[in-house]
């Protein structure tokens, strides 16, 4: 698949910082340190030269230590952190935030908020103003319950870059394609498509049963590469999450079986070239 591949989803953590609050020791087997050295040989066997690391906790501390392995990791293009939108100063800390060596986007953890709505509420407008201006990119970690409040979210900023992790996490597990819940996803995927958002191929065999094969993939990636188009799909690894339904290298090879028979400019664009567009790469 060539050698200028981007993985735009990835973490790196380390236990002992102590603000992983979802990470708990049944989470096996991702349940130890992850760092640079770990990864490097996958993307050498992937033929993938740079990757996107995502923020895994909310807070601005992982940040700082994100920026700090970036800048010591040539492979590490781009940063995707957390900053707290709400914040009374919110938006000085995101035009702070962007001025920081491979700082692309912040990602909110909004899966794990309660409410549904939450990315509507007024005091994130600042916050989301100055993310647009920046040209930082919104990476919206969502279910599929949240796609009606994210399609208010971009039609409300129509300036700020989003993308969609994970295509929202569709059930794969408990869903069929053709009823009623898949259809809705899909519905909803659509709409925002058309509304110029991106979405990420990726954590979608952490969604499905551990006995997965990309044939219970095919109807998801499917609605995602319709929908989105050449220039919307967006590959990531969601390692070493990943490592809990198969593994970075099962994921791989699902995934050329999935873009298999893709013209070879489409399939380039969604494993490289979209992600280096969407989230301004330098190099």
């Amino acid at each position: 698949m060539g050698g200028q591949g981007i993985d735009a989803h990835q973490h790196f953590w380390r236990l002992a910082r102590g603000d992983y609050g979802w990470l708990t020791p049944d989470q096996t087997p991702i349940y130890r340190d992850y760092g640079p050295a770990d990864l490097a040989p996958l993307l050498t066997e992937a033929g993938i030269a740079r990757t996107i690391l995502v923020q895994a906790a909310p807070t601005e501390a992982e940040t700082d230590y994100l920026i700090d392995l970036a800048a010591a990791t040539p492979f590490v293009a781009g940063v995707v952190g957390w900053v707290d939108l709400e914040a009374p100063d919110a938006a000085a800390r995101v035009r702070d935030a962007a001025r920081r060596p491979k700082l692309v986007g912040l990602r909110p953890m909004i899966h794990d908020i309660e409410d549904d709505e939450w990315m509507l509420r007024p005091s994130l407008a600042p916050a989301l103003a100055a993310m647009a201006e920046a040209g930082l990119v919104f990476d919206a970690l969502v279910r599929p319950r949240h796609l009606p409040a994210l399609a208010d979210l971009v039609a409300r900023h129509p300036s700020l870059r989003v993308v969609i992790d994970h295509a929202a996490k569709p059930d794969i597990a408990g869903w069929r394609p053709g009823d009623t819940r898949f259809q809705d996803w899909a519905r909803c995927m659509e709409g925002l498509a058309v509304r110029g958002v991106a979405c990420k191929l990726s954590g979608l065999v952490t969604e499905a049963r551990p006995d997965w094969r990309a044939a219970d993939l095919r109807p998801y990636v499917d609605v995602v590469l319709r929908a989105f188009g050449e220039n919307g799909v967006v590959w990531g690894s969601d390692w070493p999450v990943v490592g809990r339904g198969g593994g970075y290298r099962r994921w791989r090879q699902a995934t050329e079986e999935l873009l298999d028979g893709l013209p070879e400019t489409w399939r380039e664009a969604v494993l490289g070239g979209n992600a280096a567009r969407v989230y301004r790469l330098s190099g």
